[in-house]
Parts: structure tokens; sequence; C-alpha cells
């Protein structure tokens, strides 16, 4: 199957690949089907890219690439759709944001995915994660892609 992006060009991707969030993210609740996309100028980031919508792509990574201590904490209902029966199942992504010249985390809205299902939805963290976790320490090496 092919689909075509803003930021990537035409792309052929395997039906298989197609990551489905059911509910969309937020904002974004029509965008249903997305695949993911490795970054060939960082390891550390990754392009969700929705496949029905050429101009969204998202910028996201794992959020203990940068905080090794990350527990996402989460209402259990809140995963109950994603059909886990196994953490290892679960990966976690954050969005990342670029505002001016800062990076930022979005830790209050994770994406949780059901890899093996290729099932996914963004969550609301409880307690006090934040919305905006600046990453001045990584900006140079995500900067070189975003």
């Amino acid at each position: 199957m092919q689909i075509l992006t803003s930021r990537f060009g035409l792309l052929a991707i395997d039906a298989a690949d197609i990551l489905r969030f059911p509910k969309g993210l937020i904002g974004l609740e029509d965008c249903r089907q997305w695949v993911l996309l490795a970054d060939c100028g960082s390891e550390s980031l990754a392009w969700l890219q929705s496949t029905t919508r050429p101009e969204i792509a998202l910028a996201v990574v794992s959020p203990r690439k940068f905080l090794p201590s990350y527990q996402l904490r989460v209402a259990r209902n809140d995963l109950t759709p994603l059909r886990l029966s196994r953490s290892e199942d679960a990966e976690v992504l954050s969005i990342v944001s670029s505002n001016a010249d800062e990076f930022t985390l979005n830790l209050k809205g994770p994406l949780v995915i059901n890899l093996p299902h290729r099932l996914g939805r963004q969550v609301i963290a409880i307690g006090d994660a934040p919305l905006r976790l600046p990453l001045e320490a990584t900006a140079k090496a995500l900067r070189r892609s975003a």
C-alpha cells in the first residue's frame, strides 16, 4: 500500500504495519490509522504519520530514553481497550513539541501501543506528569531531525 505524506513524500508501507487508534488522538480524533517511521537522523526520534492525512506527522520518543525512571500511571480501564495481556507488549511513546528554541515532551498524554495487536490509545496520566517537560540536554540531537 502507498501513502502520500507532506514530510516524507510517497511511502510504500505494509498494511500489517498500520497502527489503529480507534478513538484517534486528542485534537486529531479523525486520524485513526497511523504508521510509525524511524528517523534517519536520530535513533531516539520516530514519526507517527497519519495514513489518511498527509500533513499530519508527530515526532515521538520513548520517554524512558530521556527519563530512565519514568513510569506511566494510568487508570486500568484506560488500558482495557488495548487488550494487553502482558505489559511487555506495550510501547509507551511521548509526543515531542518544538516551541521556539525548546523541545518538550508530553508526559501527561502519552501514547500506549499494543504492539502485537497494532492497537493504540492516547491516555491521560494520573498524577502530576507534566504536559510540557523541557528537553534542554537533548535538543541538539533532536533539532537535526525535527
